[in-house]
């Protein structure tokens, strides 16, 4: 079974990008119950985990579970390429509570069922508690690592929108995810549901995810059409330190520089660069400033933030032989996704016959969302 979209010239024309915090945290509540099926998150988790005890994460928890449906007002779609935690965070404080009231009905006869009907009985109070929860739960578990996120994820979207400017939308979706393919004009993605249609003029939305990792998910018309994927170079995400670099390497440009130029198997700014290798922010710019001199990094600016990548002059000298890192999300992580798995696991209103519920029209925010 797998879900089919048809695109047209003017679909192809509105594929764009977005990434957002919110996603990202909402998502890594499922990572703190299934570590084993997000291994390549487990430093996270170990630093993290000890620091909750004075977070009621419950009521989370039961609107977001394991497996299947999370409430669609926990997660709304991005609506900028680049949204703010804070902007979402009072767009979910904004929640109809009509509408909050009707999602969480849809997570009544799975575990925590008794802290969902609290919240619908009062889901003014519940909204209010459950937006109080994601800002508190940021404060100790993301904030300080959202820079390395946001880095990882504007690294790929550079990725991806050069593969779509060279390539096309075959080259753009060649190596998205082991269960998304592109076949003439149509993108196919394997599933344990069907679903089968043109874009209706929306075009799609590409998000990038960290915490989503393995899998992917699906939004379907008629809102807003959406895959979320996994991040290429994601098994790289909680390194503590860059490899060390090659003594003649360090030799002929110096060991800082040398280091820096490892470093970049990925695209990352300066101020990722800077926390990775301890040192200011200054500092990496100025030996930037000379490896691009020397013809060995360049730079793009994607939104507000500055990336810096190897050459292919670089790759070689780093000793990847032109090796820039661009791999699949499966290998990064050392492990093959498993798209089965990935169909089972990440349906938000997917019922177990496939049919997906309905939700509120785009109009007030709201969507059907089939993962």
């Amino acid at each position: 079974m797998s879900v089919e979209w048809r695109f047209d010239a003017g679909d192809l024309a509105r594929l764009r990008f977005a990434f957002s915090p919110l996603w990202e945290l909402v998502a890594s509540l499922r990572v703190l119950r299934a570590p084993a099926r997000h291994s390549v998150h487990l430093p996270w988790v170990r630093t993290v985990t000890p620091r909750l005890g004075g977070i009621d994460l419950s009521e989370l928890f039961a609107l977001a579970p394991v497996h299947g449906y999370i409430a669609d007002f926990l997660t709304p779609p991005p609506d900028t390429p680049l949204p703010d935690f804070e902007a979402e965070l009072d767009r979910v404080r904004g929640t109809p509570p009509a509408q909050a009231a009707r999602e969480a009905g849809h997570l009544t006869a799975g575990p925590g069922s008794d802290i969902v009907a609290r919240f619908r009985d009062d889901p003014v109070a519940g909204v209010r508690r459950v937006a109080d929860a994601l800002a508190a739960y940021w404060d100790v578990a993301l904030a300080e690592y959202w820079p390395r996120v946001h880095g990882l994820l504007e690294a790929d979207l550079m990725w991806r929108t050069r593969r779509l400017a060279t390539g096309g939308a075959r080259e753009l979706f060649a190596d998205l995810h082991p269960s998304v393919r592109w076949e003439g004009d149509r993108l196919i993605a394997e599933r344990h549901w069907c679903h089968a249609g043109d874009l209706g003029g929306d075009g799609l939305l590409l998000v990038p995810s960290a915490f989503r990792w393995p899998d992917i998910a699906i939004m379907t018309e008629p809102y807003q059409p959406m895959l979320v994927y996994p991040a290429r170079g994601i098994g790289t995400l909680w390194e503590t330190a860059p490899p060390a670099a090659p003594g003649a390497l360090a030799a002929l440009i110096g060991r800082t520089r040398a280091r820096l130029l490892v470093s970049l198997r990925h695209p990352a700014s300066t101020t990722a660069l800077a926390r990775r290798m301890s040192l200011t922010p200054g500092a990496v710019s100025q030996h930037l400033s000379v490896l691009g001199a020397s013809g060995l990094v360049t730079r793009s600016r994607i939104g507000r933030e500055v990336l810096y990548r190897r050459t292919p002059t670089g790759d070689v000298l780093a000793g990847g032989s032109g090796d820039s890192g661009e791999t699949s999300p499966a290998a990064d992580a050392g492990a093959q996704a498993d798209p089965d798995a990935a169909g089972r696991r990440t349906g938000r209103r997917e019922a177990a016959d496939g049919r997906s519920r309905g939700a509120v029209s785009r109009r007030t925010g709201g969507r059907r969302a089939a993962r």
